[in-house]
């Protein structure tokens, strides 16, 4: 049975938007550095598929094929790529299959395959099916010592309360905390 396992880059007041026409929209860039690329590639483990939402996907697939020849562009390329979208027929960046029929139940169905664990990066919209359904493993969250006041929070009002247990933490010479938690399920009252 394979592991989902979600990766979010995040701000300390919960912010995860930062690409395209947003205010801030480089805020993570002073942060990145080599150590902290490895310790995420690290926290990837060695063998992965990828589970994409598809404006994800659409990103993903202008960067990744062109991004070079070094460990985590290899490893992202030749990942399979698993992707909800309503436009499969679109889609060309490989090794890649349409997640088909009911959301919840393809992913259940696909967790029960045999293969490498499911990585989720970004697909904010996903991950909140996957936690509401109870589908993911391990949510690794990426914080990064900003506070942005506004902008795509990582989850909205609408999700019910999840419980975590913590796991492990690592800190980059950055001050990036990636902090990594096994869900539980549902928030006991």
């Amino acid at each position: 049975m394979r592991k989902i396992r979600i990766f979010e880059h995040i701000s300390l007041d919960g912010v995860i938007e930062h690409d395209g026409d947003y205010t801030y929209g480089a805020w993570t860039t002073p942060y990145r550095s080599p150590e902290g690329a490895t310790m995420l590639f690290e926290a990837y483990g060695p063998n992965f598929d990828l589970l994409l939402g598809r404006h994800t996907y659409d990103i993903f697939s202008g960067f990744w094929p062109n991004a070079g020849d070094f460990p985590m562009a290899n490893a992202i390329n030749a990942a399979t790529k698993y992707i909800a979208t309503h436009r499969p027929e679109s889609l060309q960046w490989g090794p890649v299959q349409d997640l088909d029929g009911e959301l919840s139940g393809a992913i259940s169905d696909l967790k029960l395959t045999e293969g490498p664990d499911l990585i989720v990066i970004g697909s904010s919209t996903l991950t909140a099916v996957l936690l509401d359904k109870g589908l993911a493993d391990e949510v690794i969250l990426i914080t990064y010592p900003v506070l942005l006041g506004r902008g795509k929070r990582l989850l909205s009002d609408s999700i019910d309360a999840r419980e975590l247990t913590f796991v492990d933490s690592k800190t980059t010479p950055t001050g990036l905390l990636i902090n990594t938690y096994r869900h539980l399920g549902p928030l006991k009252k």
